[in-house]
């Protein structure tokens, strides 16, 4: 049944009020006549008065003895409803001079005389709403301005006076959507971490014995998607304690003064609550560094919130109890008073998943998915470099959209490759128009990538290579790059040697060149300009680095060299382009006839993966290696099996007793 609302009881009572005049009524309301009825009264002699009000309606006055009469009438009940005293009967006339005519000619029929009153009478309610109403329309305007302006950046209870509380999201023990530990996978470095934050709030005697104290703060940096605030979600929910929520936007307001004073309620909140966690999310919506572009902001209210967010943290009034995680993907552009120790002690990574944590990560979210039994879950980890939590999620999700699509009764393997590739390269358009001449560019061109990719030892190892257009792209080639922690100056060579394998095919195929490879030479550009200038890879630079890791340098306006420096690195890193160049173009000369090869089988299916390349290639002298490696390293262990079973036989020959044989009599 639907909950009962107040609005419906005003409608019942509204109903029986009417009603009840309608059709029982206290006899002080006139009745409704007509001219008809009120002639034949007139005839008889039976009408006191007519009294004519605004030109319009005539309202008529009984006789007393003529009331008495037709108050008792039992026939006609309309009749019998008319008030005692005052008005009785009330009707609309057409016109003053039409009434005067009617009401003559009845009167010299009947001999009856009966006087005539003209009033003009202004309606109450019509003058009390004109002067009311613009009264009226103020105050509601008012009254929405500043509702709105409460709910936009109100506190708490919604009212203009709770426009500086803090609107903290609050969660406890008993809160039934908890997040744990479990429920994150990977980030093992980074929940070790702050699981010691959470130990402490559980076993707070165990250090307060040894004289330790729990940090004040930790701050969680990494790139977008990789979990911050879901490890800050599993915090809240494993510690069992009060956790206060809040995002660094929420603080940032159009009034003068209400950042910092949500930052004192957001802090005066959690000390009635302590002990307890404060989490602030994006905390560089308030953090960023103070004095930064002074000439550009003519507001220094973010400063006045950083400011009272740094006196809350570690000022004069401790907050005992109070421990406050923030995250932050821009950690390079916080101020560094906020980063000192008493503010936020530790710096926790959360960076990318490796290819085990990545696993882990699809675990989680292939719960729920109707999946093929002979899916290899390592597989997909293996395939998916670089990716965050988030992308894997959405790679899941994708992946369950393109099986739907095809009416397919599980997600398969090759759903899951046509999500990466429509995350990575965006959506096909295969019915885009591309004439036959250019779609033999776009052939040869990634042929060129493919081939070059292949043959280079240290480059990265090829998937599949395709002509049909996706997203901005006309053709791509998709690989698999080593997951290494650093890179030596010959593999970079290779990677770039590889971009611009396809602007060295078009040269080397049909002797002209397109704006197909601008994507590559961008890349090339940078990755050249790189080496040159930050790695010190240039010998005539020399071992000089102008990157600024820390991100507080002005270099936007200002450069770190002199001109003369500038010209060198553009030399070299010319240099190291041409030198790419030439290496890509060795390769392709080489092999010129599997090159065109490459291109034809693309030509025919569009699509081409690493088993065709391999046919018309072979196999690369890496997998050769690795091969046998592996097969050494076998050969290796069957032998030292062997050598373990040949000694353990003589040991286990001693152990056994002899048998005894019987002496004949």
């Amino acid at each position: 049944m639907p909950r009962p609302s107040m609005l419906w009881i005003y409608g019942v009572v509204a109903v029986f009020i009417i009603g009840w005049y309608l059709i029982e009524g206290d006899g002080t309301e006139p009745v409704q006549s007509d001219w008809k009825t009120v002639s034949e009264m007139v005839q008889k002699g039976e009408v006191e008065q007519i009294e004519i009000v605004n030109r319009q309606e005539a309202k008529i006055s009984l006789k007393k003895e003529a009331v008495a009469v037709y108050r008792a009438n039992e026939n006609d009940l309309k009749l019998k409803r008319m008030p005692e005293r005052g008005v009785q009967l009330v009707y609309t006339i057409p016109s003053v001079d039409a009434f005067r005519e009617d009401l003559q000619a009845v009167e010299e029929t009947s001999g009856y005389t009966v006087p005539v009153v003209y009033s003009m009478q202004e309606n109450d309610w019509t003058s009390i709403l004109v002067g009311i109403l613009p009264w009226i329309l103020i105050i509601g305007v008012w009254f929405l301005i500043f509702r709105s302006m409460s709910r936009g950046g109100g506190g708490a209870g919604g009212g203009i006076m709770n426009v500086g509380k803090a609107r903290a999201q609050v969660f406890d023990k008993d809160n039934d959507k908890r997040v744990t530990f479990k429920d994150v996978a990977g980030l093992e470095e980074a929940k070790v971490e702050i699981m010691e934050i959470v130990d402490f709030l559980k076993k707070a005697d165990k250090y307060r014995e040894l004289g330790a104290k729990i940090p004040k703060g930790a701050l969680l940096v990494g790139p977008p998607g990789t979990g911050k605030t879901l490890l800050a979600k599993a915090v809240a929910g494993e510690a069992n304690v009060p956790f206060l929520s809040i995002s660094g936007s929420d603080f940032v307001e159009m009034f003068v003064g209400v950042g910092a004073s949500r930052v004192r309620s957001l802090f005066e909140q959690a000390k009635q609550k302590a002990p307890c966690i404060v989490f602030i999310d994006e905390i560089d919506a308030i953090g960023r560094a103070r004095g930064k572009n002074a000439g550009f902001s003519g507001n220094d209210e973010r400063e006045n919130t950083l400011n009272q967010l740094l006196t809350e943290m570690d000022g004069f009034q401790t907050n005992t109890g109070v421990i406050v995680l923030a995250a932050t993907n821009r950690a390079d552009i916080l101020d560094k008073a906020l980063m000192r120790a008493g503010r936020f002690d530790r710096q926790i990574e959360v960076g990318l998943p490796d290819v085990k944590e990545r696993e882990e990560i699809f675990n989680v979210h292939l719960r729920n998915l109707k999946l093929d039994p002979d899916l290899d879950r390592s597989f997909l980890a293996r395939q998916t470099p670089g990716f965050s939590g988030a992308d894997i999620a959405n790679v899941c999700n994708e992946a369950a959209l393109i099986a739907a699509r095809h009416n397919k009764k599980f997600v398969s393997k090759e759903d899951f490759l046509s999500a990466v590739d429509r995350i990575i390269g965006g959506l096909e358009r295969k019915n885009k128009i591309i004439t036959d001449e250019e779609k033999r560019t776009i052939a040869y061109h990634e042929a060129g990538h493919a081939t070059v990719s292949w043959l280079l030892e240290h480059a990265s190892p090829l998937i599949k290579v395709t002509i049909i257009p996706r997203g901005k792209a006309l053709g791509a080639a998709w690989y698999l790059p080593e997951e290494r922690q650093i890179t030596t100056q010959e593999q970079l060579m290779h990677e770039l040697a590889a971009a611009l394998g396809g602007r060295v095919s078009e040269q080397l195929t049909f002797g002209r060149i397109s704006t197909g490879a601008l994507n590559d030479l961008e890349r090339v550009t940078k990755l050249a300009y790189a080496m040159v200038a930050y790695y010190g890879m240039s010998s005539e630079v020399g071992n000089l680095s102008y990157f600024d890791s820390t991100g507080q340098s002005d270099m936007g306006f200002t450069k770190p060299y002199s001109e003369k420096t500038a010209q060198q690195i553009d030399i070299e890193a010319r240099k190291v382009i041409d030198k790419a160049y030439v290496m890509a173009e060795e390769v392709l000369k080489t092999h010129a006839d599997g090159l065109k090869q490459l291109a034809e089988l693309l030509l025919a299916r569009e699509v081409v993966f690493t088993e065709d390349v391999e046919r018309i290639f072979g196999k690369r002298k890496k997998d050769i290696e690795h091969e046998e490696k592996e097969a050494a390293e076998k050969l290796a262990k069957a032998e030292s099996a062997k050598a373990e079973e040949v000694k353990e036989a003589p040991e286990k020959a001693a152990e056994e007793p002899e048998e005894k044989v019987p002496k004949a009599e």
